[in-house]
């Protein structure tokens, strides 16, 4: 039978600045699925509408073809597109896999840290687990709008990761019943992200090795709502020198500030390939670099970026690459 062909996704969430790091991640999907001759979607993650804005929407497609990557299609937004998003947390809902919660965050922390205050595991407790007969009954007898929480059964969850390997994680004991929508009646990244990677046909993704705990809820929503999971690989982060994951805030690291810099994009897509262990120093463009990509066969550690790399840049050299010796700091 033949193989289905590869479909990727770039799902960059327009909420600031797009750095170093996303460049990281989203190239290396892209060569990815390119390489195998998939299509590649573009997602915009845009739910959080009190931190996206325009310009940052407009950023993000600036930063992804001045890194000289396409996709195919139209960009879908999350927001635009949420009534899907909604239908599935109402199926939840009706089939009795999820349940109205009314905790407050302070609430969950108290009820997790009760009797030992201090060593805190961040595992909800089920305190409305059974409270409520609907979510009717929640905003009544509590006076508070309802979040949706989806019920975990006991049980591991297993699934093969491209980089990692065989992974293993007992949902119930490390997160337990997890928000699938907020109080305010936003979805969660969680389900938003299985519902839109179905919609639009995704069965590979590579992305950032800090969603790979992510990975287990995804697969038990999948199960869920009798979708199909995509194969999972998760990459090594960029760091700064402390060991720190890069944030949008870093403003010296964003895409916008090369570009504005005049720096030769082909100059990062070469220090990402570098990194990659694809090949050194040459400043190509990225679609130069399909015919070489493989994935590797172990996981990777951090990659470093900081002052030293962004000089090079900033002056016309290509960085070396660096991996990180320390531990990973979030």
């Amino acid at each position: 039978m033949q193989e289905p062909r590869t479909v990727g996704r770039l799902a960059p969430s327009p909420t600031g600045r797009l750095h170093v790091g996303h460049a990281r991640s989203f190239l290396i999907a892209w060569w990815s699925v390119r390489a195998a001759g998939g299509r590649v979607v573009l997602r915009l993650e845009d739910l959080d509408r009190s931190r996206v804005r325009q310009e940052y929407v407009d950023g993000v497609l600036r930063d992804l073809e001045w890194l000289g990557l396409d996709w195919d299609g139209v960009p879908l937004s999350q927001y635009e597109s949420r009534a899907a998003l909604h239908a599935a947390a109402e199926d939840l809902l009706a089939r009795g896999l999820a349940y109205p919660c009314v905790c407050t965050r302070r609430e969950v922390q108290e009820a997790i840290a009760a009797p030992h205050a201090g060593d805190v595991n961040e595992v909800y407790p089920g305190t409305c687990r059974d409270r409520f007969a609907s979510v009717q009954a929640a905003r009544a007898e509590s006076g508070r709008e309802p979040a949706l929480r989806f019920r975990v059964a006991p049980g591991v969850v297993e699934f093969d990761d491209l980089l990692h390997g065989p992974q293993r994680q007992d949902v119930a004991s490390v997160v337990g019943d997890f928000p699938i929508t907020s109080r305010d009646g936003q979805v969660a990244y969680q389900l938003a992200v299985v519902v839109d990677d179905a919609r639009q046909g995704v069965n590979e993704v590579l992305r950032g090795d800090d969603l790979l705990d992510s990975t287990a809820r995804q697969g038990l929503l999948q199960r869920a709502l009798g979708l199909a999971s995509p194969r999972w690989g998760h990459l090594g982060l960029v760091v700064d020198e402390s060991g720190r994951r890069l944030a949008k805030r870093a403003d010296d690291l964003s895409l916008e500030r090369l570009r504005d810099e005049g720096v030769d994009p082909r100059r990062l897509v070469a220090w990402i390939a570098d990194g990659f262990e694809l090949g050194a120093g040459e400043p190509l463009p990225a679609e130069a670099w399909i015919a070489r990509f493989r994935l590797p066969s172990q996981p990777e550690s951090a990659i470093r970026f900081d002052r030293p790399e962004l000089d090079a840049l900033l002056s016309g050299r290509v960085p070396a690459a660096r991996r990180s010796s320390g531990p990973r700091m979030s």
